[in-house]
């Protein structure tokens, strides 16, 4: 148990050196995401290590009984920037986060947890082959017929899911190249899948709580790339929205300091599958006492003809984890409506507003 319990304050330890200065100061060298790189499955559904950053990211709407709720999981892999050559166990090359929430409709805010450790001693690990990334015992894996099942035991909730794909990966952007800034080196490898099916089990409360069936409708991204955001970038605004008649929409905009619209981009995952400029207009504010920060919690996306406005499951859907990946920020659920009428589910993801993001 000692000697476990070592693994894991090393471990531990190392994820926080994602934040120290020495490795911005490396001399790592992160692959380009380059135009006309063709995405090949199943091996990009695994982790791609030489890239500086990447995620696994599900959000999902479920009916557990007569409550609807809202389940964000996302894990990270992190190259730090460490040497290579560095033989030693312990050097952090490779940082592996989790985050993990649930968003219960009667409740007023967020449970939420958090995981961070370096690759390696059986504590964190990120496979290569096909989607399989763990981190001190919470789990995502694709399995057997393109099935992914995600595992989070956390303080006062837990979550055993299936996800069951309804049609191949999305590929976002140019054939996977997404574009995340007004130059072509910013940029990430990109795919979705939207419309996942869902079941298995939540709990509510600690550990001893009994579990309940819980069924709903899910979305899946995947994203890598090596350049950091553009420079005069704060933060972003995402959404994917999975619709009520089989239809889904990406859409996000990066923010600039000032406030103007430095990239943009949205397309519809299934229909007409036709890509847009999105445009992103804040209906109503929300403040944290906790951070400060305000955020545009209720929104209007217009793509082309269309006007979606979303509605937040509730207010206080703000993420602090800074014990992971360093920043604070607002993930939530949101109904979507449309001419007066709800036609469908989705998460908003807010970033930038409790500071710049580093990423």
């Amino acid at each position: 148990m000692r000697r476990r319990a070592l693994l894991r304050w090393l471990a531990s330890a190392g994820a926080a050196a994602i934040a120290e200065p020495v490795l911005a100061a490396s001399d790592a060298r992160y692959p380009p995401v380059v135009r006309g790189r063709t995405l090949a499955f199943p091996r990009d559904f695994g982790a791609h290590p030489d890239f500086r950053t990447e995620w696994w990211y599900l959000t999902g709407w479920l009916r557990a009984g007569e409550r609807e709720l809202g389940v964000q999981v996302t894990f990270f892999r992190s190259r730090t920037g460490h040497d290579d050559r560095n033989p030693s166990r312990f050097a952090p090359k490779q940082l592996v986060l989790a985050h993990a929430a649930i968003a219960l409709e009667g409740e007023a805010r967020l449970r939420h947890d958090q995981r961070a450790a370096r690759a390696g001693f059986g504590l964190a690990f990120a496979g290569e082959d096909d989607t399989e990334v763990f981190v001190d015992g919470w789990e995502l894996v694709r399995g057997p017929e393109d099935r992914y099942r995600a595992r989070i035991e956390a303080r006062d909730f837990g979550i055993a899911l299936g996800f069951t794909p309804r049609t191949a990966p999305v590929l976002q952007g140019d054939a996977g190249f997404s574009r995340k800034g007004p130059l072509p080196e910013q940029a990430s490898y990109y795919y979705s899948r939207p419309q996942l099916a869902v079941e298995g089990s939540v709990r509510l409360g600690a550990g001893e709580a009994a579990p309940l069936q819980a069924a709903g409708v899910a979305w899946l991204d995947h994203e890598w790339s090596s350049e950091l955001l553009d420079a005069r970038a704060a933060g972003w605004d995402w959404v994917g929205l999975n619709l009520d008649d089989g239809s889904a929409l990406m859409a996000f905009r990066i923010r600039s300091r000032e406030g103007d619209v430095l990239w943009s981009h949205a397309r519809w995952l299934a229909g007409t599958g036709d890509s847009a400029e999105p445009r992103f207009e804040p209906l109503r504010h929300w403040r944290s006492l906790r951070s400060g920060a305000s955020y545009p919690v209720q929104m209007r996306v217009v793509v082309g003809p269309r006007v979606l406005e979303l509605h937040p499951l509730f207010d206080d859907q703000e993420l602090d984890t800074r014990a992971s990946t360093g920043t604070i920020y607002w993930e939530g659920a949101v109904r979507v409506h449309e001419n007066g009428r709800r036609v469908g589910r989705g998460y908003l993801e807010l970033t930038g507003y409790a500071g710049t993001v580093r990423l």
